[in-house]
């Protein structure tokens, strides 16, 4: 068992019968279910848009190579300038390059899984620079120094009166501050922040092909603070972003506020494709976009697993898995959790290390049923678990009891040998370790199945 696996055991165990996390969880999830719920109402035929994104993405991920190049040639036309990153490292030393070159000192930063992903904000404090997270839930787990707990609510973990209390600790706030007052302490904070920032950094949603530009979507406005007063804006954007046309926005972003909020549409929609031109009086004097790979291409090497590059980070297959509603989102130790960073993270930071997220599923279907752009994760979780398997990461102890009860399973014979004391001696003694200290161990009755029907059926003699 790798260390990480070991961990995620560890950490699940401790999450998942902490009542007082689950309450929380509960609480905040119950309120998205309500407002996603209200949301799908919008939609005359909500599977019809949805196989409109699923195909739009699709097709972006299966001409990926045309539409990067598309998106180069469009951004680069009026004066954008684009990074290939092959690798996080990569990523790291051309950014931090970059900050260097324009002797930047402090950067604002909206909320940005890739950047999450690259540890962009640690790499930066090392050298030297200040950076602000400013959307408010990326800025209280940054205050609190931990890692985002969800895709698209990341302080979705914290009551608002461990806010309160965090606060208190941190800036000598109020301790039984309401939310209202502690969003306006942050705002009046983040403000002087704004203005006096050297470098503004975004991720991306979307990157756009056809007019080279890309799509940020946001509820707070932090993201346009970011970009309209320093005069550097860096764009971080994994090559999974790619939309072939500017067109497909108009059934992607309804979809995404309404699987990731519940909102008919999220308050702030932008299109930024490039930096200020010589007849616009606002915005950067430089913009840079920084494409990453990071393991990507490996996942879309795959042939089955490569849909799950489609997806667009909703969060909804976290609110609705059983799983992740009970171990949280910290359990899982990686940038993406729940049921899409079990398929994609042992791809992205390697099988060997990773394969447990896609054992750590109940397989009910939840998230495929949910997902706005109909990618089938439950059957992806099956397809790694294949792989995995084919590539020699099983224990042996594993193999072994595969082999046994597959042979067992296979033959009435060998079913039916023995009585049902030993059978039941057996099992406590090969089955008890591995079925849980929580979980009471079936015991097999005297009679099987197979025998009540042929005794019903007189077939018994």
């Amino acid at each position: 068992m790798s260390e990480v696996q070991n961990k995620f055991l560890q950490d699940s165990e401790k999450k998942a019968f902490d009542l007082a996390h689950r309450a929380t969880i509960k609480k905040n999830i119950s309120q998205y279910e309500k407002n996603f719920n209200k949301g799908k109402l919008q939609y005359k035929n909500l599977d019809l848009a949805k196989k409109r994104v699923a195909s739009a993405k699709f097709k972006a991920i299966n001409e990926l190579d045309k539409y990067l190049a598309e998106f180069e040639a469009n951004f680069t036309a009026r004066g954008g300038k684009i990074i290939w990153a092959p690798t996080a490292e990569d990523a790291i030393t051309e950014i931090i390059a970059l900050l260097r070159k324009y002797d930047a000192k402090t950067v604002v930063k909206s909320k940005s899984m890739i950047t999450e992903e690259l540890e962009l904000n640690e790499h930066l404090e090392e050298a030297g620079m200040e950076v602000l997270e400013t959307d408010l839930g990326e800025f209280i787990v940054q205050v609190a120094h931990e890692k985002p707990y969800h895709i698209i609510t990341p302080v979705m973990h914290k009551s608002k009166e461990d806010v309160a209390a965090l606060f208190n600790e941190k800036f000598g706030t109020d301790a039984n501050a309401t939310p209202e007052q502690i969003t306006a302490f942050v705002r009046k904070l983040l403000r002087n922040k704004f203005t006096a920032a050297d470098v503004g950094i975004t991720g991306a949603n979307f990157i756009i092909a056809d007019i080279g530009g890309i799509a940020l979507t946001e509820n707070e406005g932090n993201a346009l603070m970011s970009i309209s007063f320093p005069q550097i804006h860096i764009a971080i954007a994994g090559i999974d972003k790619m939309i072939p046309s500017v067109k497909d926005l108009d059934n992607i972003w309804p979809l995404l506020a309404t699987h990731g909020t519940g909102q008919r549409v999220t308050v702030y929609n932008s299109i930024i494709t490039g930096p200020r031109q010589e007849y616009e009086t606002e915005g950067p004097s430089e913009m840079y976009v920084v494409i990453v790979d990071n393991g990507r291409s490996e996942l879309l090497r795959h042939t089955e697993q490569r849909r799950a590059a489609t997806c667009i980070r909703c969060g909804a297959c976290l609110n609705f898995c059983p799983i992740y509603k009970n171990i949280g989102g910290h359990a899982y130790r990686t940038t993406y959790s729940g049921p899409i960073g079990s398929v994609i993270t042992p791809h992205l930071r390697g099988m060997a290390e990773y394969k447990h997220l896609s054992f750590s599923s109940s397989l009910c279907g939840r998230c495929t049923e949910v997902c706005p752009v109909s990618i089938p994760l439950h059957e992806l979780l099956l397809y790694n678990r294949r792989d995995s398997v084919k590539r020699g990461y099983s224990a042996g102890i594993d193999k072994f009891i595969q082999y046994v009860f597959k042979k067992v399973f296979l033959s009435r014979k060998l079913m039916d040998f023995g009585n049902v004391k030993l059978k039941n001696f057996a099992l406590n003694k090969v089955v008890s370790k591995y079925w849980g200290p929580r979980r009471d161990l079936p015991v097999l009755k005297p009679k099987s199945f197979n025998k009540l029907w042929k005794e019903q059926r007189g077939m018994e003699g």
